[in-house]
């Protein structure tokens, strides 16, 4: 395993240390409320982005901040750590083990070290730029697969792409092609596609604190990571295109306009 930079370390005890916190209020359940957006956030949202805050404000002081929950701070700073306590709140709360902690470093811009923590589910992913991805400990890699009728795509949330006729209909066609589809959503997805298990991931209505962890683990795990538009992930990407960096450029002719 690669040797880790201070920020990595700190950013993984930050997720462990919030996992103490998650998995108590997981085992005894929270209350429920709900954001201006209609959104619900739980107590251990709050208490785990806290204990997140903490870990990494005191060791990196003049890094910018922006939390799901407890908002953002210096943000025009150089470095500028991107987290969500809780992405899959609403999973949290129906006991269903697919959320997980996101933990991110964007430096000038662009996003250079992830972790994904999810603690019932039993998973911790991590990457840093030039140094590999790493599964529950082991080194992971996307899969060779360059054929589209070999390839397993998983999609998340499609309502925008759902919403627009001829986006639709470029995907219906590219389902057509695939070998097979599915939706595990969320952190699983990346995950999966980042050990090489599926080829393709694609959602349409992502926020930059759900993904951005995600994004550097899937690059270093050697795929392609952008927006439906083939751009890079930047704090205002709201849609994915991820995959092998054999399929990608296909992929990217068959969706775009």
């Amino acid at each position: 395993m690669s040797s880790r930079s201070h920020e990595l370390q700190a950013a993984l005890d930050a997720a462990r240390a919030s996992a103490e916190v998650i998995r108590e209020a997981y085992a005894r359940g929270v209350r429920v409320d709900l954001k201006a957006d209609r959104s619900p956030v739980t107590e251990a949202d709050v208490r785990a982005e806290q204990v997140i805050r903490a870990h990494l404000t005191e060791r990196f002081p003049d890094y910018g901040f922006y939390g799901e929950e407890t908002g953002a701070e210096r943000t025009g700073a150089e470095s500028l750590w991107l987290v969500d306590p809780i992405d899959g709140t609403k999973s949290f709360i129906r006991h269903c083990p697919f959320f997980s902690t996101q933990i991110a470093l964007m430096r000038q811009g662009h996003c250079v070290l992830g972790v994904s923590s999810a603690p019932v589910y039993d998973e911790l992913a991590w990457a840093e730029e030039g140094c590999g991805a790493f599964l529950n400990g082991e080194p992971v890699r996307v899969s060779a697969i360059a054929e589209l009728t070999e390839a397993i795509v998983s999609t998340g949330n499609l309502k925008t792409l759902a919403s627009t006729t001829a986006t639709w209909r470029r995907f219906g066609d590219l389902i057509g092609r695939v070998n097979r589809i599915r939706g595990y959503g969320d952190f699983v997805h990346y995950h999966l596609l980042a050990r090489g298990a599926l080829d393709v991931v694609i959602e349409s209505d992502v926020n930059i604190l759900d993904i951005a962890a995600l994004s550097v683990i899937v690059r270093e795990a050697g795929g392609i990571f952008t927006d439906l538009a083939g751009a890079p992930v930047m704090l205002g990407t709201t849609s994915v295109l991820a995959s092998n960096a054999q399929l990608h450029a296909q992929l990217k002719d068959l969706l775009s306009p």
